[in-house]
């Protein structure tokens, strides 16, 4: 019944940032972000658990993208900077008990990076 809402998506240009927040209706102890691009899969891009002090990041992201936990326990972002044209996807957060088996899901946010 766990309801997830993303939001801060929109269009930067090339080395530009964005910060986009998942907010759960209640908590829950993992979340993670998932993109997916036209014509691929979706891809776990980080996942977060136990307060904050568990984390991982997909390779393409590493050094890039943080995730953390807001100050409000059911909120969690995804600071992404150096942001790259192929990092355009439609972004999505997912929330559940265990590290990447989630139960809930949100509707997603578009990010587009332009060249």
């Amino acid at each position: 019944q766990v309801q997830l809402a993303e939001s801060g998506g929109g269009s930067v240009q090339a080395g530009g940032s964005l910060r986009l927040s998942c907010a759960a209706s209640e908590f829950t102890y993992c979340v993670g972000w998932f993109r997916q691009a036209p014509g691929k899969g979706r891809e776990g891009v980080a996942h977060i658990c136990a307060g904050g002090g568990v984390t991982s990041y997909a390779g393409s992201v590493k050094g890039r993208f943080t995730i953390s936990q807001g100050s409000a326990k059911n909120t969690v972002y995804l600071q992404m900077n150096s942001l790259k044209p192929e990092d355009t996807a439609m972004y999505y957060c997912g929330a559940g008990r265990f590290l990447n088996d989630y139960n809930y899901w949100g509707q997603g946010t578009q990010v587009t990076v332009s060249s």
